[in-house]
């Protein structure tokens, strides 16, 4: 059997998304030994890779700060998306946040004997095993990093293209296309907008009857669901008692 050497540290810290820079910006002000693993190849692999082009943040920038950092004063209330991703990348660059990248951690378990965390990951590059062992073990791998296509009846019959909307880039490439968005939260909303700026036919299917806010409550940022509803007023419908909600 191959012995392996054991890197041993105070923390480990699993994830290098904007909560495991944050958890890294606080112990690195502190001197605290750290070791974070990530699966990706970079910081913040889902809001670079994983996210629509036209993406506006859906929070006032004063709620999507990172602790120790403020966003720029220039910056706008809402943020577009590569606005946030510069910040994350100044973020992790100030702090000296230095992940071990492209590793997966297969197994983790306290260790009563040696009062340690027994951490076992492999480098995706090379393919070797890597051990660690800390004192504590912080987890920030987020819960939404893979994306959920729910069973549907019937689904299996639809000839087109079913896509989750982790994997929605523009709708370029649907101009003219007939679109169902399922869902209106706010990443649904701003999706079925882009849609029709793209002249799709685009459709929202929705479980629960929406609320619709105004100005006024929206400090004055985009309010996307004002958007879609003023361009799909004249062509949207409602349909009940459909197993999937309303369909506007």
């Amino acid at each position: 059997m191959a012995n392996f050497t054991k890197e041993e540290t105070d923390i480990i810290v699993v994830g290098a998304g904007p909560s495991g820079i944050a958890v890294l910006a606080c112990l690195n002000k502190l001197d605290i030994n750290n070791v974070v693993l990530g699966k990706q190849d970079c910081c913040a692999y889902l809001c670079k890779k994983k996210t629509y082009d036209r993406l506006h943040l859906h929070l006032l920038k004063d709620f999507c700060s990172l602790p120790f950092m403020s966003h720029a004063i220039s910056s706008p209330k809402y943020m577009l998306k590569k606005e946030f991703i510069q910040y994350l990348d100044e973020y992790v660059e100030h702090f000296n946040i230095t992940p071990k990248f492209q590793t997966c951690v297969e197994s983790a378990f306290y260790n009563s004997g040696e009062k340690k965390w027994n951490d076992k990951s492999r480098n995706l590059t090379s393919g070797e095993i890597e051990l660690y062992a800390s004192d504590f073990l912080i987890l920030a791998t987020g819960e939404n990093n893979e994306g959920y296509i729910p069973k549907m009846v019937g689904i299996e019959n639809f000839k087109g293209e079913i896509i989750h909307l982790s994997d929605y880039r523009s709708g370029e490439k649907y101009k003219d296309k007939k679109v169902l968005v399922v869902g209106s939260g706010n990443s649904r909303m701003e999706l079925a907008f882009d849609l029709s700026s793209y002249e799709s036919h685009t459709s929202i299917v929705v479980r629960s009857p929406m609320e619709r806010m105004n100005g006024k409550f929206t400090f004055g940022g985009p309010n996307v669901v004002s958007s879609v509803d003023d361009g799909m007023g004249r062509n949207s419908y409602i349909a009940q008692g459909m197993a999937w909600g309303y369909l506007r």
